[in-house]
């Protein structure tokens, strides 16, 4: 390791040093990326300056204990010992400043959510996942913009499309994908019964027109007259939009705008995340020789989270924990679950070194 945070260093002055060259200055595209690589390096030099400097505190320390007695003995093994906890600490936070970036840190965020399995009440479920989402959002201070939406019969959502964005919505939202399960009596239900429904949601890095070129010959673009629960008309002109990429088949319809143009503004900047998200799978399935679909069949027994209302309970079953909060957790308080997904990915990537 300490060769490689050598070879960071100078790296970390050779950028710096270009940071002041005029003919940089003059190219901001070039400038910025030489800057944001200044960014990165910045943390990890500061830190294995720290490392070693502790490290040569440490052989002093070590050094003087042998010419001392009494209290200047007990003053000198305190610092050893501290230095000791300062060292693995430090090596601890090089490790994980060390590795890979996510590619998508720092992207906004679409989220898809669609009833499942369970009829009406999957949908209805849908749009209590939505509306959890909702209120995190605004408890971090992050902007929502409903992108598409299809009302149920009953007020649920057949599915919703929205975009997140703000600072920490990949790494804390990207866990997020996936089929969850609700265990609860449906408003449907006249018998008191408990039954189990479920819903899945995707979360897709929102891509910029430099991450996914798109072919508009690869485009087959239907237009069709808007419709609401039930299937009534709600527009008299032909301004919802479906686009197909023909060449993977991925299908996007929009609706929720009165204007054809906005609506197929947002199918193409839906169609873009998932077309970025299906060739980053790819390239983490060659990497890795499995690729792990999010929202899978949607079926109840391939769950990532069960929401249990009897007992108000929420279990997130790929790190087992279990927190008997649901309500809390509905109405937008979801840190506890986040930090403990994320805790659980930064130990799995140290362990993988990935």
């Amino acid at each position: 390791m300490m060769e490689r945070l050598a070879d960071l260093e100078r790296e970390f002055i050779g950028v710096e040093a270009r940071l002041a060259d005029p003919e940089l200055l003059a190219d901001q595209s070039r400038y910025q990326d030489v800057a944001r690589r200044y960014r990165e390096l910045g943390p990890i030099v500061e830190t294995a300056q720290q490392l070693r400097q502790r490290r040569e505190d440490l052989e002093t320390a070590k050094e003087m204990l042998t010419g001392l007695d009494g209290d200047d003995r007990e003053v000198m093994r305190v610092e050893v010992t501290e230095a000791e906890a300062d060292i693995e600490r430090l090596e601890a936070e090089l490790r994980t400043l060390l590795l890979p970036k996510d590619p998508n840190e720092g992207k906004n965020v679409i989220v898809e959510i669609r009833g499942a399995e369970g009829g009406e009440e999957a949908n209805l479920f849908a749009r209590d996942l939505f509306e959890m989402y909702q209120a995190y959002s605004a408890r971090m201070g992050w902007r929502l913009e409903v992108l598409g939406s299809d009302q149920s019969d009953m007020g649920g959502f057949n599915d919703i499309t929205f975009l997140l964005k703000g600072n920490g919505v990949w790494p804390r939202l990207h866990q997020e994908g996936g089929p969850h399960r609700v265990q609860r009596v449906p408003v449907t239900e006249s018998q008191g019964r408990v039954h189990t429904s479920s819903a899945t949601v995707t979360v897709l890095p929102e891509a910029e027109e430099v991450d996914v070129a798109i072919d508009t010959n690869d485009l087959q673009i239907d237009v069709y007259r808007s419709s609401g629960p039930g299937g009534q008309s709600v527009n008299t002109t032909d301004s919802a939009v479906r686009i197909t990429h023909k060449p993977t088949g991925l299908v996007v319809a929009m609706q929720d705008e009165k204007s054809q143009i906005q609506n197929r503004a947002k199918a193409l900047q839906v169609l873009r995340a998932r077309l970025l998200k299906l060739e980053q799978d790819k390239q983490a399935a060659a990497l890795s020789g499995a690729r792990k679909i999010q929202v899978g069949g949607g079926g109840r027994s391939e769950k990532i989270r069960t929401y249990n209302y009897k007992e108000n309970r929420v279990t997130d079953h790929r790190i087992g924990l279990t927190l008997h909060k649901l309500d809390k957790v509905l109405a937008g308080e979801l840190d506890d679950v986040i930090d403990a997904l994320m805790a659980a990915e930064q130990t799995r990537r140290l362990s993988e070194g990935t």
